[in-house]
């Protein structure tokens, strides 16, 4: 066995090995059909691994040590910010008092997770420009889903029925896809030579059925409308909201607020712009914020404040109801409160050193990629490897898998999808200088062996525990799961 290939727990399984020795029992023994439905027990002892307490403490560690996580090493991945998550955060979120509130607890002794829900609540109201949040969407995705609901709810009850959303090419894949799941009809309008959404063909879809556009602001190229005030002009004008996904928030935070920009509602990716790891797709929390005239429809509970004390609010006959059980993924609110309660007054250092890092990256690389809207950036953005792809026969995949051989993970690739072998980066605002030039010159690197050993790049990782994969056979042919030898038939 090396570090390289080690068995499975399963395989290191030996009958009767155990890691833990209970006592003998001080009562009598009872029959589990005594105390659990007989036709609920299995028949069969369950295929669990048999190992030592050493064993088994080797085997996960082993498994951890091949993780690359934020606290190994950089973390490039535009468009999902793998910012600054302070430790300290983590100890706030395991208090007792949170960790183990029952979420049926009658108000009266949830006291101090309603206090926190509310003081959140103008915290983000104060940074977005909008007037009240709801904090059940469990991420952004659902955050939008959550928002589209309250825009037809407010339409509706209005008397006004609209048909059509709008989605700039630029947005998130989920944005059309929330829309759809909202019955809407998705109406997509291009980006123009600058990155921004096309004002002039958003003006020539912008009618009486449009409900709303979606933007998301910075955008995904990492570039921050420049025609914003206009834009939400052409969409107010034809009676529809605008709607921000906030996904890039953290860009503009004490700088600008979207309220102000001339948004209606919005969700935050509080997971990612205030303190919660979020690697490996989860927990997340999306909280949707909206301007007052949206207030009336916004999920129940609300949480209010009656002098000192507080109180959940289901009173509200214009809700549309509930979109997740409780108050979402409660611990990571309570990162983003005590992140903000230590920065609130920095926002807008976060944002800037988080611009100038980017900005310092993207010309230290725009001489070795192709750059498709060159112009200054905002927390990330965007080069192209086509020029590798053209030249070399090299892909921005290739590009990304070598990357792993110098101790990287991979920025994103291949999106945002209108530019061609994309490769969008996104630095954070917490990196030193010399991890921004240690990377640069690694991806530089990579750059010159395009051209100079391009086998090397296409056949990339050549360093790490697991060579490169095939794709196609692990999606359409996945092994999930280990698979014992066949259990003699049980004979009861």
């Amino acid at each position: 066995m090396t570090q390289r290939d080690f068995p499975l727990i399963f395989e290191l399984s030996r009958p009767g090995r155990v890691a833990v020795a209970a006592p003998e029992a001080d009562v009598p023994d009872v029959p589990l059909e005594q105390i659990v439905e007989p036709s609920l027990v299995r028949r069969d002892p369950a295929d669990l691994p048999e190992v030592s307490e050493p064993d088994l403490v080797r085997h996960y560690t082993r498994l951890s040590q091949r993780n690359y996580a934020i606290d190994v090493g950089f973390y490039p991945l535009g468009s999902c910010t793998m910012k600054y998550n302070p430790k300290v955060n983590e100890d706030a979120a395991r208090l007792p008092g949170f960790a183990r509130l029952h979420p049926n607890v009658p108000d009266d002794l949830a006291q101090g997770a309603l206090q926190l829900l509310w003081e959140l609540e103008q915290m983000l109201c104060e940074i977005s420009g909008m007037d009240r949040v709801t904090f059940q969407p469990a991420a952004g995705a659902h955050g939008e889903l959550t928002a589209l609901m309250m825009i037809r709810a407010y339409h509706e009850d209005r008397g006004d029925r609209r048909t059509r959303v709008i989605v700039p090419d630029s947005a998130h894949g989920t944005n059309p896809a929330s829309a759809a799941m909202c019955g809407y009809t998705v109406v997509t309008v291009p980006s123009d030579r600058r990155g921004n959404i096309d004002v002039d063909a958003l003006r020539q879809v912008a009618d009486a059925s449009v409900a709303a556009l979606m933007l998301t602001n910075p955008n995904t190229l990492g570039l921050f409308e420049e025609r914003i005030v206009e834009v939400a002009e052409i969409v107010h004008g034809c009676g529809a909201l605008l709607y921000l996904d906030g996904a890039n928030f953290n860009a503009v935070l004490g700088v600008t607020r979207p309220g102000d920009q001339g948004f209606d509602v919005m969700h935050m990716n509080v997971h990612k712009t205030f303190s919660t790891p979020h690697g490996g797709g989860g927990p997340g929390a999306g909280p949707v914020a909206v301007k007052a005239f949206l207030a009336p429809y916004l999920p129940v509970p609300t949480v209010e404040r009656d002098g000192d004390r507080f109180r959940l609010d289901y009173a509200r006959p214009k809700a549309i109801g509930r979109v997740r059980a409780f108050h979402g993924n409660f611990g990571v609110l309570v990162r983003a409160y005590a992140y903000l309660r230590a920065y609130g007054p920095l926002l807008r250092q976060v944002s800037e050193a988080a611009v100038v890092n980017a900005n310092y990256l993207l010309t230290r690389l725009r001489e070795y990629f192709d750059v498709p809207y060159d112009r200054p950036c905002m927390h990330e953005f965007v080069l192209s490897g086509r020029r590798q792809k053209a030249q070399h026969g090299v892909r921005t995949l290739d590009i990304a898998k070598r990357l792993l051989d110098y101790g990287y993970h991979a920025p994103t690739i291949y999106f945002p999808l209108i530019v061609d072998e994309a490769i969008m980066i996104e630095p954070a605002e917490t990196e030193s200088r010399q991890t921004l030039d240690a990377f640069a010159d690694a991806l530089i690197q990579v750059a010159e062996e395009c051209a100079r050993d391009p086998e090397t790049v296409r056949t990339a990782p050549h360093r790490t525990v697991v060579a490169r994969l095939d794709e196609v056979a692990a999606a359409r042919h996945p092994n999930l799961r280990w698979r014992g030898p066949v259990r003699a038939a049980s004979t009861r």
